[in-house]
Protein backbone atom coordinates (compact mmCIF):
# COMPACT_ATOMS: atom_id res chain seq x y z
CA UNK A 1 0.00 0.00 0.00
CA UNK A 2 1.44 3.33 -0.98
CA UNK A 3 -0.06 6.38 0.66
CA UNK A 4 0.60 10.03 -0.58
CA UNK A 5 0.45 12.29 2.95
CA UNK A 6 2.31 9.35 4.34
CA UNK A 7 2.63 11.27 7.64
CA UNK A 8 -0.39 13.13 8.27
CA UNK A 9 -2.67 12.25 10.96
CA UNK A 10 -5.05 9.68 8.90
CA UNK A 11 -1.77 7.80 7.27
CA UNK A 12 -0.08 7.64 10.54
CA UNK A 13 -3.30 6.06 12.93
CA UNK A 14 -4.15 3.96 9.83
CA UNK A 15 -0.58 2.55 9.77
CA UNK A 16 -0.49 1.92 13.18
CA UNK A 17 -3.88 0.46 13.51
CA UNK A 18 -3.50 -1.89 10.65
CA UNK A 19 -0.27 -3.56 12.26
CA UNK A 20 -1.90 -3.77 15.94
CA UNK A 21 -5.18 -5.53 14.26
CA UNK A 22 -2.47 -7.92 12.01
CA UNK A 23 -0.59 -8.57 14.99
CA UNK A 24 -4.05 -9.20 17.51
CA UNK A 25 -3.29 -6.72 19.68
CA UNK A 26 -6.49 -4.78 18.59
CA UNK A 27 -9.48 -5.74 17.23
CA UNK A 28 -10.76 -4.91 13.59
CA UNK A 29 -13.57 -2.26 14.89
CA UNK A 30 -14.91 0.12 12.03
CA UNK A 31 -14.06 -2.53 9.36
CA UNK A 32 -16.27 -3.67 6.95
CA UNK A 33 -14.24 -5.85 5.41
CA UNK A 34 -13.77 -8.25 8.77
CA UNK A 35 -17.71 -8.47 8.73
CA UNK A 36 -19.72 -10.84 7.64
CA UNK A 37 -20.76 -8.77 4.80
CA UNK A 38 -17.17 -10.73 3.01
CA UNK A 39 -17.62 -13.69 3.99
CA UNK A 40 -16.32 -16.16 1.60
CA UNK A 41 -14.46 -13.78 -0.39
CA UNK A 42 -10.61 -13.95 -0.16
CA UNK A 43 -9.39 -10.49 0.74
CA UNK A 44 -5.56 -9.49 1.16
CA UNK A 45 -4.93 -10.26 5.11
CA UNK A 46 -3.82 -7.17 6.86
CA UNK A 47 -0.96 -8.82 7.85
CA UNK A 48 0.51 -9.11 4.47
CA UNK A 49 0.08 -5.76 3.72
CA UNK A 50 3.55 -3.37 3.33
CA UNK A 51 3.39 0.12 3.85
CA UNK A 52 5.19 3.18 1.93
CA UNK A 53 4.61 6.42 0.94
CA UNK A 54 5.25 10.07 -0.13
CA UNK A 55 5.46 12.81 2.69
CA UNK A 56 6.79 16.57 2.43
CA UNK A 57 7.25 16.81 6.31
CA UNK A 58 10.22 14.96 7.73
CA UNK A 59 9.84 12.93 10.71
CA UNK A 60 9.14 9.29 10.97
CA UNK A 61 5.66 7.05 11.97
CA UNK A 62 7.24 6.84 15.38
CA UNK A 63 7.35 10.81 16.48
CA UNK A 64 3.95 11.18 14.64
CA UNK A 65 2.10 8.35 16.42
CA UNK A 66 3.65 10.14 19.48
CA UNK A 67 2.76 13.38 18.45
CA UNK A 68 -1.31 12.60 18.21
CA UNK A 69 -0.91 10.07 21.40
CA UNK A 70 0.01 13.57 22.86
CA UNK A 71 -2.84 15.91 21.34
CA UNK A 72 -5.87 13.52 21.25
CA UNK A 73 -4.92 10.47 23.19
CA UNK A 74 -5.99 7.99 20.33
CA UNK A 75 -2.43 5.73 20.25
CA UNK A 76 -2.09 4.52 23.46
CA UNK A 77 1.51 4.48 24.34
CA UNK A 78 1.72 0.83 25.25
CA UNK A 79 0.54 0.08 21.92
CA UNK A 80 3.26 2.42 20.24
CA UNK A 81 5.74 0.79 22.55
CA UNK A 82 4.62 -2.68 21.06
CA UNK A 83 4.58 -1.80 17.51
CA UNK A 84 8.05 0.54 17.68
CA UNK A 85 9.66 -1.94 15.35
CA UNK A 86 7.09 -1.84 12.70
CA UNK A 87 6.27 1.73 12.49
CA UNK A 88 10.43 1.95 12.06
CA UNK A 89 10.49 -0.27 9.19
CA UNK A 90 7.26 1.20 7.28
CA UNK A 91 9.25 4.65 7.81
CA UNK A 92 12.11 3.52 6.00
CA UNK A 93 9.67 3.66 2.83
CA UNK A 94 8.40 6.90 3.01
CA UNK A 95 10.48 9.45 0.83
CA UNK A 96 9.92 13.42 -0.25
CA UNK A 97 6.85 14.21 -2.26
CA UNK A 98 6.15 16.87 -4.45
CA UNK A 99 4.66 20.29 -4.38
CA UNK A 100 3.88 21.70 -7.97
CA UNK A 101 1.38 24.77 -7.44
CA UNK A 102 0.01 23.36 -4.23
CA UNK A 103 -0.97 26.93 -2.72
CA UNK A 104 0.11 28.69 0.11
CA UNK A 105 -1.54 26.71 2.56
CA UNK A 106 0.37 23.25 1.66
CA UNK A 107 3.31 24.56 0.50
CA UNK A 108 3.71 25.95 4.42
CA UNK A 109 3.66 22.41 5.59
CA UNK A 110 6.68 21.65 3.41
CA UNK A 111 10.28 21.16 5.26
CA UNK A 112 13.50 19.47 5.10
CA UNK A 113 11.67 16.84 3.03
CA UNK A 114 11.19 18.67 0.00
CA UNK A 115 12.51 17.44 -3.22
CA UNK A 116 13.81 21.06 -4.99
CA UNK A 117 11.52 21.63 -7.65
CA UNK A 118 12.42 19.77 -11.26
CA UNK A 119 10.02 20.00 -14.51
CA UNK A 120 6.89 18.01 -13.93
CA UNK A 121 7.91 15.12 -16.30
CA UNK A 122 11.08 14.53 -13.77
CA UNK A 123 8.26 15.00 -11.06
CA UNK A 124 6.40 12.37 -12.67
CA UNK A 125 9.36 10.51 -13.36
CA UNK A 126 10.22 10.08 -9.72
CA UNK A 127 7.37 8.96 -8.82
CA UNK A 128 6.96 6.27 -10.99
CA UNK A 129 10.84 4.97 -9.95
CA UNK A 130 9.80 5.08 -6.51
CA UNK A 131 6.68 3.07 -6.95
CA UNK A 132 8.18 0.80 -9.09
CA UNK A 133 11.40 0.11 -5.84
CA UNK A 134 9.38 -0.22 -3.79
CA UNK A 135 7.83 -3.11 -5.33
CA UNK A 136 10.99 -4.72 -6.16
CA UNK A 137 12.10 -4.04 -2.92
CA UNK A 138 9.02 -5.93 -0.77
CA UNK A 139 8.84 -8.19 -4.22
CA UNK A 140 5.05 -6.69 -4.38
CA UNK A 141 2.30 -8.51 -6.22
CA UNK A 142 0.45 -5.40 -6.67
CA UNK A 143 0.27 -1.35 -5.29
CA UNK A 144 -2.97 0.20 -4.32
CA UNK A 145 -2.26 3.75 -3.88
CA UNK A 146 -4.36 6.12 -1.30
CA UNK A 147 -4.49 9.79 -2.10
CA UNK A 148 -4.56 11.15 1.83
CA UNK A 149 -2.43 14.85 0.94
CA UNK A 150 -4.33 17.86 2.53
CA UNK A 151 -7.07 19.49 0.20
CA UNK A 152 -5.96 21.41 -2.25
CA UNK A 153 -7.02 24.52 -3.90
CA UNK A 154 -9.83 23.85 -6.92
CA UNK A 155 -7.62 23.81 -10.08
CA UNK A 156 -9.95 25.59 -13.25
CA UNK A 157 -10.45 23.23 -15.76
CA UNK A 158 -8.62 23.87 -18.43
CA UNK A 159 -8.42 22.14 -22.37
CA UNK A 160 -4.91 20.77 -21.34
CA UNK A 161 -6.88 18.42 -18.64
CA UNK A 162 -9.10 17.38 -21.29
CA UNK A 163 -7.42 14.41 -23.44
CA UNK A 164 -4.57 12.70 -22.25
CA UNK A 165 -2.52 13.96 -25.31
CA UNK A 166 -3.07 17.34 -24.03
CA UNK A 167 -2.12 16.78 -20.39
CA UNK A 168 0.87 14.97 -21.22
CA UNK A 169 1.74 18.06 -23.53
CA UNK A 170 0.99 20.32 -20.50
CA UNK A 171 3.66 18.10 -18.52
CA UNK A 172 6.47 18.33 -20.91
CA UNK A 173 6.16 22.35 -21.32
CA UNK A 174 5.90 22.66 -17.54
CA UNK A 175 2.86 23.78 -17.72
CA UNK A 176 3.10 24.14 -13.25
CA UNK A 177 -0.48 25.99 -13.20
CA UNK A 178 -2.46 22.86 -15.11
CA UNK A 179 -1.42 20.79 -11.77
CA UNK A 180 -1.33 20.17 -8.36
CA UNK A 181 0.54 17.51 -6.76
CA UNK A 182 -2.61 15.18 -6.30
CA UNK A 183 -2.02 15.38 -10.42
CA UNK A 184 1.11 14.17 -10.49
CA UNK A 185 0.57 10.92 -7.86
CA UNK A 186 -2.78 9.83 -9.73
CA UNK A 187 -0.97 10.48 -13.32
CA UNK A 188 1.78 8.19 -12.17
CA UNK A 189 -0.14 5.59 -10.67
CA UNK A 190 -2.59 5.61 -13.65
CA UNK A 191 0.41 4.94 -15.81
CA UNK A 192 1.78 2.26 -13.74
CA UNK A 193 -1.81 0.81 -13.89
CA UNK A 194 -1.85 0.53 -10.53
CA UNK A 195 -5.18 1.32 -8.32
CA UNK A 196 -5.69 4.32 -6.88
CA UNK A 197 -8.23 5.60 -3.98
CA UNK A 198 -8.87 9.35 -3.82
CA UNK A 199 -9.85 10.10 -0.59
CA UNK A 200 -9.54 14.06 -0.71
CA UNK A 201 -12.23 16.20 -2.16
CA UNK A 202 -9.34 17.98 -4.19
CA UNK A 203 -10.18 18.15 -8.34
CA UNK A 204 -7.22 17.46 -9.84
CA UNK A 205 -6.51 13.84 -9.35
CA UNK A 206 -9.63 12.42 -11.24
CA UNK A 207 -9.05 15.10 -14.04
CA UNK A 208 -10.73 13.43 -17.45
CA UNK A 209 -7.13 13.17 -18.94
CA UNK A 210 -6.27 10.98 -16.01
CA UNK A 211 -8.94 8.97 -16.13
CA UNK A 212 -8.01 8.35 -19.82
CA UNK A 213 -4.78 7.22 -18.72
CA UNK A 214 -6.44 5.37 -16.53
CA UNK A 215 -8.43 3.28 -18.81
CA UNK A 216 -5.50 2.71 -21.20
CA UNK A 217 -3.48 0.80 -18.34
CA UNK A 218 -6.53 -0.91 -17.11
CA UNK A 219 -6.65 0.37 -13.48
CA UNK A 220 -9.99 0.41 -11.03
CA UNK A 221 -9.79 3.60 -9.22
CA UNK A 222 -12.88 5.27 -7.08
CA UNK A 223 -12.96 8.69 -5.19
CA UNK A 224 -13.56 11.49 -4.51
CA UNK A 225 -13.80 12.58 -0.63
CA UNK A 226 -14.00 10.60 2.48
CA UNK A 227 -17.17 10.23 3.74
CA UNK A 228 -16.46 9.91 7.97
CA UNK A 229 -19.15 12.84 9.81
CA UNK A 230 -21.31 14.90 9.74
CA UNK A 231 -22.17 14.08 5.36
CA UNK A 232 -22.07 10.68 6.24
CA UNK A 233 -24.71 11.08 8.86
CA UNK A 234 -26.60 13.32 6.57
CA UNK A 235 -26.81 11.01 3.91
CA UNK A 236 -28.03 8.67 6.42
CA UNK A 237 -30.68 11.00 8.02
CA UNK A 238 -31.88 12.71 4.49
CA UNK A 239 -33.68 9.45 3.06
CA UNK A 240 -36.01 9.57 6.45
CA UNK A 241 -36.99 12.68 5.49
CA UNK A 242 -37.73 11.74 1.88
CA UNK A 243 -39.70 8.37 2.63
CA UNK A 244 -42.03 9.80 5.15
CA UNK A 245 -42.40 13.02 3.02
CA UNK A 246 -41.21 15.43 5.48
CA UNK A 247 -40.08 18.64 3.48
CA UNK A 248 -37.23 19.93 4.40
CA UNK A 249 -36.62 23.73 4.47
CA UNK A 250 -32.83 24.43 5.95
CA UNK A 251 -29.82 21.86 6.68
CA UNK A 252 -27.40 24.46 8.09
CA UNK A 253 -24.14 22.72 9.46
CA UNK A 254 -21.22 24.40 11.31
CA UNK A 255 -17.78 22.61 11.86
CA UNK A 256 -15.06 23.22 13.92
CA UNK A 257 -11.97 21.38 13.63
CA UNK A 258 -7.74 22.05 14.50
CA UNK A 259 -5.06 19.82 13.36
CA UNK A 260 -3.48 20.29 9.56
CA UNK A 261 -6.65 19.69 7.95
CA UNK A 262 -8.32 22.48 9.77
CA UNK A 263 -4.99 25.08 9.25
CA UNK A 264 -5.90 24.21 5.55
CA UNK A 265 -8.76 24.41 5.35
CA UNK A 266 -8.36 28.07 7.14
CA UNK A 267 -7.17 28.96 4.08
CA UNK A 268 -10.37 30.23 1.67
CA UNK A 269 -9.63 28.83 -1.53
CA UNK A 270 -8.45 25.48 -0.13
CA UNK A 271 -11.96 25.54 2.18
CA UNK A 272 -14.15 26.16 -1.19
CA UNK A 273 -13.27 22.26 -2.36
CA UNK A 274 -14.16 20.97 1.02
CA UNK A 275 -17.62 22.81 1.34
CA UNK A 276 -18.57 21.90 -2.03
CA UNK A 277 -18.09 18.24 -1.17
CA UNK A 278 -20.03 18.50 1.86
CA UNK A 279 -22.74 20.87 0.61
CA UNK A 280 -23.73 18.70 -2.17
CA UNK A 281 -25.68 15.98 -1.57
CA UNK A 282 -29.03 16.92 0.21
CA UNK A 283 -30.81 18.37 -2.83
CA UNK A 284 -29.44 15.23 -4.77
CA UNK A 285 -31.12 12.76 -2.14
CA UNK A 286 -34.35 14.71 -1.13
CA UNK A 287 -34.95 15.69 -5.22
CA UNK A 288 -35.61 19.35 -4.50
CA UNK A 289 -33.62 22.37 -4.05
CA UNK A 290 -33.21 24.15 0.02
CA UNK A 291 -31.69 26.50 1.99
CA UNK A 292 -28.11 24.68 2.93
CA UNK A 293 -24.70 25.66 4.26
CA UNK A 294 -21.83 24.47 5.90
CA UNK A 295 -19.36 26.46 7.95
CA UNK A 296 -15.53 25.04 8.93
CA UNK A 297 -13.32 26.65 11.29
CA UNK A 298 -10.21 26.56 12.23
CA UNK A 299 -10.06 25.68 16.46
CA UNK A 300 -6.16 24.82 16.89
CA UNK A 301 -6.89 23.20 20.53
CA UNK A 302 -9.00 20.39 19.01
CA UNK A 303 -6.39 19.24 16.85
CA UNK A 304 -8.27 15.89 15.71
CA UNK A 305 -11.29 15.97 17.52
CA UNK A 306 -13.51 17.73 15.21
CA UNK A 307 -17.09 18.81 16.22
CA UNK A 308 -20.19 19.48 13.77
CA UNK A 309 -23.75 20.75 14.92
CA UNK A 310 -26.30 20.82 12.40
CA UNK A 311 -30.29 22.30 12.79
CA UNK A 312 -32.75 20.91 10.19
CA UNK A 313 -35.85 22.63 9.73
CA UNK A 314 -38.73 20.35 8.10
CA UNK A 315 -42.47 20.70 7.50
CA UNK A 316 -45.03 17.84 8.30
CA UNK A 317 -48.82 17.61 8.33
CA UNK A 318 -50.94 20.67 7.89
CA UNK A 319 -47.57 22.25 7.16
CA UNK A 320 -46.50 22.50 10.56
CA UNK A 321 -43.00 23.04 11.11
CA UNK A 322 -40.14 21.62 13.52
CA UNK A 323 -36.95 20.96 13.90
CA UNK A 324 -34.01 18.42 14.55
CA UNK A 325 -30.62 19.11 15.68
CA UNK A 326 -27.69 17.00 16.71
CA UNK A 327 -24.00 17.37 17.26
CA UNK A 328 -21.26 14.59 15.95
CA UNK A 329 -17.99 14.44 18.15
CA UNK A 330 -15.55 12.16 16.67
CA UNK A 331 -11.93 11.96 15.59
CA UNK A 332 -11.50 12.24 11.81
CA UNK A 333 -8.61 9.71 12.05
CA UNK A 334 -10.03 6.84 13.96
CA UNK A 335 -13.36 7.49 11.55
CA UNK A 336 -11.26 7.43 8.07
CA UNK A 337 -8.64 5.17 9.14
CA UNK A 338 -10.63 1.31 8.87
CA UNK A 339 -12.59 3.42 5.95
CA UNK A 340 -9.70 3.62 3.68
CA UNK A 341 -8.57 -0.33 4.70
CA UNK A 342 -11.54 -1.45 3.90
CA UNK A 343 -11.61 0.13 0.60
CA UNK A 344 -7.42 -0.56 -0.32
CA UNK A 345 -8.70 -4.76 -0.10
CA UNK A 346 -11.59 -4.27 -2.62
CA UNK A 347 -9.54 -2.10 -5.00
CA UNK A 348 -7.00 -5.08 -4.95
CA UNK A 349 -9.55 -7.57 -4.98
CA UNK A 350 -11.37 -4.88 -8.42
CA UNK A 351 -7.46 -5.50 -9.85
CA UNK A 352 -7.18 -9.33 -8.78
CA UNK A 353 -10.31 -9.94 -11.17
CA UNK A 354 -9.36 -7.85 -13.90
CA UNK A 355 -11.77 -5.13 -13.42
CA UNK A 356 -10.98 -1.44 -14.58
CA UNK A 357 -12.40 1.90 -14.64
CA UNK A 358 -14.82 3.73 -11.64
CA UNK A 359 -15.45 0.65 -8.71
CA UNK A 360 -18.98 2.47 -7.83
CA UNK A 361 -19.57 -0.06 -5.27
CA UNK A 362 -17.69 1.89 -3.19
CA UNK A 363 -19.82 4.74 -3.36
CA UNK A 364 -21.19 4.15 0.25
CA UNK A 365 -17.69 5.48 1.43
CA UNK A 366 -17.47 8.98 -0.24
CA UNK A 367 -19.25 12.32 -0.18
CA UNK A 368 -18.79 12.38 -3.71
CA UNK A 369 -18.44 9.21 -5.58
CA UNK A 370 -16.93 9.75 -9.24
CA UNK A 371 -19.71 8.87 -11.67
CA UNK A 372 -22.67 8.71 -9.71
CA UNK A 373 -26.07 10.17 -8.74
CA UNK A 374 -27.10 8.33 -6.37
CA UNK A 375 -26.43 9.71 -2.39
CA UNK A 376 -28.66 7.74 -0.41
CA UNK A 377 -26.11 5.90 2.22
CA UNK A 378 -28.42 3.03 2.37
CA UNK A 379 -29.03 2.38 -1.54
CA UNK A 380 -25.09 2.83 -1.50
CA UNK A 381 -24.60 0.08 0.38
CA UNK A 382 -26.99 -2.42 -1.02
CA UNK A 383 -24.51 -1.30 -4.35
CA UNK A 384 -21.83 -2.59 -2.15
CA UNK A 385 -23.62 -5.98 -1.22
CA UNK A 386 -25.16 -6.35 -4.32
CA UNK A 387 -20.89 -6.58 -5.76
CA UNK A 388 -20.30 -8.78 -2.94
CA UNK A 389 -22.77 -11.13 -4.10
CA UNK A 390 -21.43 -11.17 -7.63
CA UNK A 391 -17.96 -11.82 -6.50
CA UNK A 392 -19.01 -14.61 -4.63
CA UNK A 393 -21.52 -16.04 -7.71
CA UNK A 394 -18.41 -15.46 -9.99
CA UNK A 395 -16.27 -17.78 -7.44
CA UNK A 396 -19.23 -20.56 -7.13
CA UNK A 397 -19.26 -20.65 -10.34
Amino acid sequence: MWIFGAYGGLATTLVVGARAIARGLQPPRGMMTETGAVRGIALQPLADMVFGGHEIRAGDYPSQAAEIQQRTGTLPFPLLKALQKDLVAASRNVTAGVLPNAGKAISDLQDRRSRPAPRLRAQVEQVQTDLQAFAKRHRLDRIVCVNLTSTEPPLRAQAAHETLAAFDRAIDRNDVRAVRPSAIYAYAAASLGLPLIHFTPSNSALLPAIRELFAETGAPYMGCDGKTGETLVKSALAPMFKYRDLRVLTWQGYNILGDRDGRVLADTRNKQAKVASKDGLLPSILGYPLHTHVGIDYVPSLHDLKTAWDFVHFEGFLGFRMALQFTWQGCDSILAAPLVLDMVRLADLAARRGESGPMPHLACFFKQPIDGKEHDLHAQWHMLVEYLDRVRGDKAR
